[in-house]
């Protein structure tokens, strides 16, 4: 049964009068009878009945009515609906967030209460193809992101975090070595973070003893915090240490990392997305500026 057939009976159906039908969907009225004849073939039942000049629905007729009635209500409503569709997708960023976590998340909030119709959708996963805007480090794969329109590469420094009353907490700088037999508060394995780490660690010639791990980098923050350990802390991307934290400069090796923002073409174009990839950055360059004075 074709669609077009079974709207022709439906706009009949409902005014029981084939001209007012016809002139209402733009037919020739002969083409619309035909229509309706054939259907009644396919279906090998009278959906009609003559009285008089008039028409009426027999049985099968008020059945098969009944049945289109939701069917085309529905499909009625899906322009309306996919416009508002279309109007959140505006105002929607896929935001990939495979670095700097915490700050990214500040700066959605903040962007939020300037601009409370943006809709955030946040993701972390490395095999995403489908986001606006993304945050990722240096040593991330690409490969699964979409194609780049714009990107800004920030460096952050590493520092090493230790505890107040840890005997490196007196020291202006450390190298990485001096720790090696420390017990270390990580990020679990699968962090891009924690790979730049112990990459580190390999470079000054030891394997990192892990006395705490955790994938929430708040909770990495408050067990250093609680002396049970010391670990890496990115300069300005966790934010500023608590009171209970010291942050020393590593002399060697040198702990750095790459922050990489990304805009990226989407076939469902977001008009906030370009927007928010301009705050991100100046919100960042902020974070950075302030713990660099």
């Amino acid at each position: 049964m074709e669609l077009a057939k079974l709207r022709y009976f439906y706009e009949v159906a409902k005014r029981q009068h084939v001209t007012r039908a016809a002139e209402e969907i733009h037919i020739a009225q002969p083409a619309l009878t035909k229509a309706i004849k054939q259907l009644e073939e396919e279906l090998d039942a009278p959906l009609f009945y003559k009285k008089g000049r008039n028409i009426y629905l027999t049985e099968y007729g008020k059945y098969l009515q009944a049945k289109l009635e939701g069917i085309f209500s529905q499909l009625d409503g899906i322009a309306e609906e996919l416009e508002v569709l279309k109007a959140q997708q505006r105002r929607t960023v896929r935001l990939n967030v495979l670095a700097a976590s915490t700050v990214v998340t500040d700066a959605v909030i903040a962007y939020k209460k300037k601009y409370p119709e943006a809709i955030f959708q946040l993701i972390q996963n490395e095999a995403e193809t489908d986001c606006d805007v993304s945050v990722t480090s240096n040593n991330a794969d690409f490969s699964a992101l979409p194609a780049f329109t714009q990107r800004c590469v920030m460096e952050e420094k590493i520092y090493l975090a230790v505890p107040k009353n840890s005997p490196y907490a007196l020291r202006e700088q450390i190298e990485l070595k001096e720790v090696k037999e420390e017990g270390f508060v990580n990020l679990v394995g699968s962090r891009l973070f924690r790979s730049v780490c112990d990459s580190f660690c390999a470079y000054a010639g030891f394997k990192p003893k892990t006395s705490f791990e955790s994938d929430s980098p708040v909770a990495v923050r408050n067990i250093i915090g609680a002396s049970a350990g010391v670990g890496f802390w990115p300069e300005y991307s966790w934010g500023k240490a608590s009171a209970d934290v010291v942050l020393l400069p590593i002399t060697d090796p040198v702990c750095q990392r790459e922050l990489v923002i990304g805009l990226h073409e989407n076939p469902v174009p977001s008009s906030v997305a370009p927007d928010f990839y301009g705050y991100l950055i100046r919100f960042l360059q902020s974070k950075q500026a302030r713990r660099r004075k």
